[in-house]
């Protein structure tokens, strides 16, 4: 009987070890302690756009948690203008980019950590700490169509619309200023045409968390994300398509700690 109760008073233990208490070493006071945490993540950069994410960490320490993360978003040229479609068919096409001829959908994964040097958590403020991340980018490019009009020659002033993406043979009326581009197309012309382009990402970041050793992951960064590529990326009709994306971002997270 003994032995049974020694072996269960063990296997509580055990199971209740990520919720053990822990003392700080340097100050004394006493927590609760997580071994993991997951978060979901919006991120607003400065090119207009954003990224959605999750991040799956392991707290090492009291004051340092390294992570996994994922997400996902469009990489934007900086020069991207956004221009309205024709108000007479403004219902059947969308607002469009000049110039464009590829979206740049990104995937993006990344290890990184986090490290705190603020004590006000411990006193339901806000810890403060830096974000560092590294890792592989893929830029999935997806031909960007336009809805363009072809003057039909049996009947004069109608149009034909026509949904095109950039060519050589187009350049004419892909890059036509005067009236003969109507809107966007349906995100979905070109799905099937989408070629990778394989890149690494690094990230840095300023850590503000409402209650850093809470249950519920309260937190909001800003910072700054690089995205590099071996060969420039064609997101314009242009001879300036950059390898190198820098953008500032502000981010929310939100998630669990157990």
């Amino acid at each position: 009987m003994a032995r049974l109760i020694c072996v269960f008073i063990l296997s509580l233990w055990l199971k209740s070890s990520a919720l053990a208490q822990y003392a700080d070493p340097l100050t004394g006071n006493v927590g609760v302690v997580y071994n993991r945490e997951t978060t979901f993540s919006v991120r607003l950069t400065t090119s207009r756009g954003f990224l959605m994410g999750m991040e799956f960490g392991r707290l090492q320490t009291y004051y340092k948690t390294t992570y996994f993360h994922l997400s996902a978003g469009e990489l934007r040229h900086p020069k991207e203008q956004r221009q309205s479609a024709d108000p007479l068919l403004s219902r059947s096409f969308r607002p469009y980019i000049f110039g464009k001829q590829n979206n740049a959908l990104v995937l993006r994964g990344a290890w990184g950590v986090k490290r705190y040097f603020s004590e006000k958590a411990k006193q339901r403020g806000v810890a403060v700490g830096v974000n560092y991340s590294i890792g592989p980018t893929l830029a999935l490019m997806k031909p960007y169509y336009l809805a363009i009009c072809y003057p039909n020659p049996t009947r004069p002033g109608d149009c034909r619309i026509v949904h095109e993406k950039y060519s050589d043979e187009n350049a004419n009326l892909f890059l036509d200023e005067n009236g003969r581009i109507k809107g966007a197309s349906p995100f979905t012309r070109g799905l099937g045409e989408i070629s990778p382009r394989p890149g690494l990402n690094a990230s840095a970041a300023l850590h503000f968390d409402w209650g850093a050793f809470d249950e519920f992951v309260k937190a909001f960064e800003v910072g700054i994300l690089l995205d590099a590529f071996p060969t420039s990326i064609p997101i314009l009709v242009s001879n300036d398509n950059p390898r190198l994306f820098v953008n500032f971002f502000v981010c929310l997270q939100l998630g669990k700690r157990r």
